[in-house]
């Protein structure tokens, strides 16, 4: 092959209308994104082609591969491709408007890197456990099973969980005390329906921390903003609330990080204990901790005032759709009624496979390489920020799927997000989730979703950013 620096033009040998122009003033990997996702919007690539793999197409390019897997993974997230671990790429299917050619997801807005927080990894999805978890669970299943049992979830399922949350997160629970639900956002909408029938009126919750409160209005509670600082939630400004309830994220808050220490947990309990208050524990991500093992849940310090939630949306993928809810004793009569008002439980078969999944040890295997995966990745982030942004402070404990970071005094972060969203680049930051001051509000860098190669080229943009706003 032809050494870049004896020739500024590149082609493909399997796909010869790929020409990279390397001396033109766009990054290659743009060039290549922009003329796959031609090929594929004009027809030369048709639904069902298979695309060379990532280190077959750098080679002949004569780039490196996370060029190539940017350009492969963006296109996948654009919904022209179809990307599966171990396979070559696959064009996705067309679907024809008025005589154009155009792919179901041509509206979404271009994005050449995905580092929004709190998403996994969606491409290394374990497809093949799944896949012989579903055919565990199909081929075991009985008659009986595949009509309307279990509304509150599967025997099985709520048995192995039971196990594995004992194991993994010091909860000491059985079987029939587990409701299987359908995520967090049916946990949370059942937790709200039975303490107001209770007799709640007011909730507390973390500030910044979701976007979403729904659930919170359906039930008619008063939503009473608390303030997250280094050690967790404002344990003063929670007492004098008047909150009849609580949400809290302990072992890794979002958005800012924080874990909740010692000393702020023993007070929640108190406080929770005095008052015969319930709280409700979101464990969205407590797997995924780098520098230590992950904090114990709440739920184990005080099982008759905390429900805990979990899912499979961090450690999976969203669409699985299963989540598991411990209520305290005292709440678990109200949230079954709950429940069998307006669900007859989630998907039993994808149950029954989950639960063959976590057995099998198949799911611990996964969420262990995950682990490592997403550790590499944090610490090249935190490398980069380093390098290129020395003004920049990273918040929180190394966990999770995303970076909190601080940038300088009077940096208009709100903008700085719109203008790296016009460079393709998806990106958050705390005044989304109610940070109580936007003058003050933090970066929020996802690394789920992003290559190393991602990583740096985003960072290097960000830099450029800031130097601008200076």
């Amino acid at each position: 092959m032809t050494s870049p620096s004896d020739n500024h033009l590149t082609s493909s040998e399997s796909a010869p209308w790929l020409r990279l122009e390397r001396r033109g003033s766009a990054p290659l990997s743009s060039q290549l994104l922009n003329q796959l996702r031609e090929g594929v919007r004009s027809g030369v690539l048709r639904t069902g082609v298979k695309l060379p793999s990532t280190r077959a197409l750098a080679r002949e390019l004569d780039v490196s591969r996370p060029v190539v897997g940017e350009a492969y993974a963006q296109l996948a997230f654009e919904g022209y491709l179809h990307l599966r671990q171990g396979a070559r790429p696959v064009v996705a299917k067309i679907v024809a408007t008025d005589g154009a050619a155009i792919t179901a997801a041509a509206s979404i807005p271009q994005i050449r890197f995905d580092l929004r927080p709190a998403i996994p990894d969606l491409a290394m999805f374990p497809r093949e456990a799944w896949l012989r978890a579903l055919r565990s669970a199909i081929t075991s299943m009985t008659a009986d099973e595949f009509g309307y049992q279990d509304r509150h979830g599967n025997l099985r399922l709520r048995e192995v969980l039971a196990d594995y949350l004992g194991r993994v997160r010091g909860i000491a629970t059985d079987a029939e005390q587990i409701i299987i639900t359908s995520g967090f956002a049916e946990s949370r909408a059942l937790f709200c329906s039975a303490i107001e029938a209770g007799g709640a009126r007011r909730v507390a919750v973390e500030c910044p921390s979701y976007d979403e409160w729904t659930a919170v209005e359906a039930a008619h509670l008063e939503r009473v903003p608390v303030e997250v600082d280094a050690s967790g939630l404002n344990f003063e400004a929670l007492a004098s609330s008047g909150a009849d309830a609580v949400f809290v994220m302990p072992a890794h808050q979002f958005p800012t990080g924080v874990v909740m220490t010692s000393a702020r947990r023993r007070a929640l309990v108190d406080w929770l204990r005095e008052g015969e208050r319930f709280a409700l524990e979101d464990d969205y991500d407590a797997e995924f901790r780098y520098d230590v093992g992950p904090i114990g849940a709440l739920k184990g310090l005080a099982p008759d005032r905390v429900a805990y939630a979990g899912t499979t949306s961090k450690t999976l993928a969203p669409a699985i759709r299963l989540g598991w809810f411990l209520p305290p004793a005292g709440l678990i009569d109200a949230i079954k009624s709950a429940q069998r008002r307006w669900s007859e439980g989630p998907p039993r078969i994808d149950q029954l496979a989950l639960a063959h999944l976590i057995g099998s040890g198949a799911y611990e295997r996964h969420v262990r390489r995950m682990r490592k995966i997403y550790r590499g990745r944090r610490d090249r982030l935190v490398t980069l920020l380093r390098d290129r942004l020395p003004q920049a402070t990273v918040e929180g404990v190394s966990a999770g799927l995303h970076l909190t970071v601080g940038l300088p005094t009077g940096t208009d972060v709100v903008r700085l997000c719109r203008e790296l969203a016009d460079r393709g680049i998806a990106i958050e930051s705390t005044a989304r989730y109610g940070h109580p001051d936007p003058r003050s509000a933090k970066l929020l860098l996802g690394y789920g979703r992003a290559t190393e190669g991602a990583l740096e080229a985003a960072v290097g943009t960000l830099a450029e950013k800031l130097r601008a706003l200076d």
